[in-house]
């Protein structure tokens, strides 16, 4: 019992710490998720005959080398499609008001309210000239808020450093934990760990892989088709794919308008339906078997719950720790249900016997 009420007492106080730390916690979260994907690939360097060290300087440089590129290469055209993206909003309301609103009225029988959509557009176009000039206006105001910006600036530096330590450390803080742990309940919190462990794997880093993938299909895919908001629109769709069926349902959504007002062509259309089909059927038959295989992921529904009840208790951090959560929970409640099963609360007491 004492045993009992000190796990609980544990328990209860890292949640406190928790929702007392949030506003300094990102940093550490993000380089603990970093990781965590991070450490097969240093563990597999490391089989090979190199030092932890060495291995996780290697495998911490080409995540770095990655990062920055993406950043430096990427970063100019998402703020340039952005940009052209917000200057065909109009476009886009005059079309619903001159065609798609008629056909819907026309065809299913239905009054449409005309909600003043000019007016949204004329707002959404003045908030992105606003955020245009940003750093303009965090400039002249470092001398304000000059701590927030030292404080900001040193979250970004730490996520690297913490990163770095947690993976050359990995292994070692794992056995350290383990160790720590009651005797009697070891090797079943050990079986747990490993049965989260395999939640975890079989859907941040397979699918972590598959959205990835896809975003890059989908972006050569409009690409080619001559969509000029192709890789803002790749990106929106891949990481959409974090839930089933999400990412080609906003991919073939966004990029069938924006392909419209684009060419005027409603045969583009047939084009945006093939590039996301055959990202579909990659993903079915190549992608999801090779990079997630058959183990049990979360639910699409579970996914999306636990990312918004995070982000409401706990804000970013919340969703930092949301599928992790998650996860665990989901372990439980699957031993919880075997025992329960197996328990007389469950099977049909035998009443032949009395």
């Amino acid at each position: 019992m004492q045993q009992r009420w000190f796990i609980l007492t544990v328990g209860l106080i890292s949640f406190a710490l928790v929702y007392l730390l949030s506003p300094i916690l990102s940093p550490f979260l993000i380089g603990a998720l970093l990781a965590y994907l991070s450490d097969p690939l240093a563990d597999r360097l490391e089989s090979r005959g190199l030092s932890r060290t060495g291995s996780v300087v290697i495998v911490f440089l080409v995540l770095s080398a990655l990062v920055v590129i993406a950043f430096l290469l990427l970063l100019p055209h998402l703020l340039t499609q952005v940009q052209l993206m917000i200057e065909r909003v109009p476009r886009v309301i005059e079309i619903l008001n001159s065609e798609i609103f008629p056909f819907i009225e026309a065809n299913l029988g239905v009054e449409l309210g005309r909600p003043d959509l000019k007016q949204v557009a004329s707002m959404l176009t003045q908030h992105w000239q606003a955020t245009g000039s940003i750093a303009t206006a965090v400039l002249s105001s470092v001398t304000q808020s000059g701590l927030a910006v030292v404080a900001w600036f040193a979250n970004l530096v730490l996520i690297p450093v913490v990163t770095f330590y947690l993976l050359r450390d990995w292994d070692l803080m794992m056995d350290r934990i383990r160790e720590l742990l009651p005797r009697n309940i070891e090797p079943v919190v050990t079986l747990w760990a490993r049965e989260c462990d395999e939640v975890l794997g079989a859907f941040m880093k397979g699918q972590l892989v598959v959205m990835l993938v896809l975003g890059i299909i989908y972006a050569i895919g409009l690409a080619l088709l001559g969509v000029d908001l192709a890789l803002l629109l790749g990106i929106t769709a891949g990481l959409a794919s974090i839930v089933p069926y999400l990412g080609v349902i906003v991919g073939i959504v966004s990029s069938g308008v924006a392909a419209y007002v684009q060419m005027q062509d409603p045969m583009i259309l047939l084009g945006v339906a093939v590039v996301f089909g055959v990202g579909q059927v990659l993903e079915g038959m190549v992608l999801t078997p090779k990079f997630v295989g058959d183990r049990i992921g979360l639910h699409p529904v579970a996914v999306i719950f636990a990312i918004m009840a995070g982000g409401q208790l706990f804000g970013f951090v919340g969703v930092l720790l949301a599928l992790p959560v998650a996860a665990v929970i989901r372990v439980l409640l699957s031993h919880l249900h075997r025992g329960y099963v197996a328990s007389h609360l469950y099977t049909k007491p035998d009443t032949d016997s009395q």
